[in-house]
């Protein structure tokens, strides 16, 4: 399934007084957006591109996870560092976006079927000009955990650089329970392809 368009929206002030990170969200957003996003590794990253489009990383060479904290979409204080000691899988989404849709079942059960595993699902709602438009998504399709609100993009800069970071809309990071980025995926989901991701996370020690 191909990536979405991100729609347009009024953000002109914002732009002019941060051009640099303005430019830098709308490289993120649009070139993954267009493509569904790639990428192979190499001795600089230190991942693995797997066939099934999930990035991994050995537990070496593994990346902390950034300050990713702020309003959810609900209006509450969220901050991923309160999970530490989880595997935690973040998940970049757009009401909007149709692969994002596609997904959503899928990451509903498999998050309502691992939580007992000791993990936690979180996600980051972006490009959403409105928080009501995230809330009806997660009504919608019973998204059973909360997301931060980013309709900007800002979150997605704070990853590393040469990290699995995001590139594109659906992005989706798993990070183990020592809170260091340990696989992503930059398509589409199905639940088969979910639980290969983390399966491997929760049975680490």
């Amino acid at each position: 399934m191909s990536a979405c368009r991100v729609p347009r929206r009024r953000v002109t002030r914002r732009r002019m007084l941060l051009p640099a990170a303005g430019a830098a969200v709308a490289a993120v957003l649009l070139s993954a957006c267009g493509s569904g996003g790639t990428s192979g590794g190499s001795e600089q990253t230190k991942f693995v591109q797997g066939k099934d489009g999930v990035d991994t990383v050995k537990p070496a060479d593994r990346q902390p996870v950034p300050d990713i904290s702020g309003e959810s979409t609900k209006g509450k204080h969220l901050d991923i560092a309160d999970y530490k000691g989880k595997v935690v899988v973040l998940n970049i989404w757009g009401s909007w976006c149709a692969p994002c849709i596609a997904e959503a079942p899928n990451f509903a059960k498999v998050a309502n079927e691992t939580k007992d595993k000791g993990v936690q699902f979180l996600g980051i709602n972006t490009r959403d000009s409105k928080k009501t438009q995230a809330v009806s998504f997660e009504e919608q399709h019973k998204v059973p955990y909360p997301s931060l609100y980013d309709p900007m993009g800002k979150q997605m800069l704070r990853f590393p650089k040469g990290s699995l970071n995001p590139q594109a809309i659906p992005t989706t990071i798993a990070i183990d329970r020592k809170g260091r980025i340990a696989a992503r995926a930059l398509t589409p989901l199905s639940e088969n392809e979910l639980r290969k991701m983390i399966d491997p996370l929760i049975a680490e020690k």
